[in-house]
């Protein structure tokens, strides 16, 4: 029984890209407390990493809901957001206000999606009911971005949600690990990129 449920999580995959022993002993402790999530849920916290101390630009590439392909080059020389979801994931959809309130209102910052275990239909749907604008890329089939994440010396989205803030060189400046617990944590994340990229600005 327990190895059904796990087997069935999206959890699974990311922990085995992200190879995170924490992220397992907390899904571990989740299905001991009885709560049948099938997720790694984040406590919210949040990272910030300097400039000197950033990974690697991190290059991924999969395919959107429309049949397009995006990919890292997209975001070339732009300050964005990434955020890791699913369809059926609880705190995922607590969120999904949030981030396109911020959406909106960043519009010069883009922000795309990274959908971990849902078809076209799922993502879709979700996408309609909390009106997301932006797009996601549907990874659930070849993991590769999460991989990409997870091998290029970035900061590992090792909870669903993860929310990440790349600087103009592609690098993971920022993370919030869980649900944004306030738009203003994620805003003045956003905030500091944009101007340690544009200090005249």
């Amino acid at each position: 029984m327990r190895h059904r449920i796990l087997a069935t999580g999206a959890a699974i995959v990311m922990l085995a890209l992200a190879g995170c022993t924490s992220a397992t002993d907390s899904l571990a402790g989740q299905y001991q407390d009885g709560s049948g999530q099938g997720y790694i849920s984040g406590d919210g916290a949040f990272t910030e990493i300097p400039i000197a101390e950033r990974g690697d630009p991190v290059e991924f590439s999969g395919p959107a809901g429309n049949g397009t392909t995006i990919s890292s080059d997209d975001f070339d020389g732009q300050v964005h957001v990434v955020n890791f979801w699913y369809a059926s994931c609880p705190p995922c959809r607590a969120e999904a206000p949030d981030l396109k309130s911020l959406s909106d209102e960043y519009a010069d910052v883009p922000f795309l999606g990274v959908n971990i275990f849902d078809n076209v239909e799922n993502a879709a749907t979700f996408e309609r009911t909390f009106e997301i604008e932006y797009p996601s890329i549907l990874d659930a089939k070849t993991n590769s971005v999460q991989l990409a994440f997870a091998t290029a010396g970035a900061v590992a989205p090792n909870a669903v949600p993860t929310t990440l803030v790349i600087d103009r060189d592609g690098r993971v400046a920022a993370r919030i690990s869980g649900r944004i617990a306030d738009t203003k944590i994620l805003a003045a994340m956003i905030d500091t990129v944009v101007a340690e990229q544009n200090p005249g600005s």
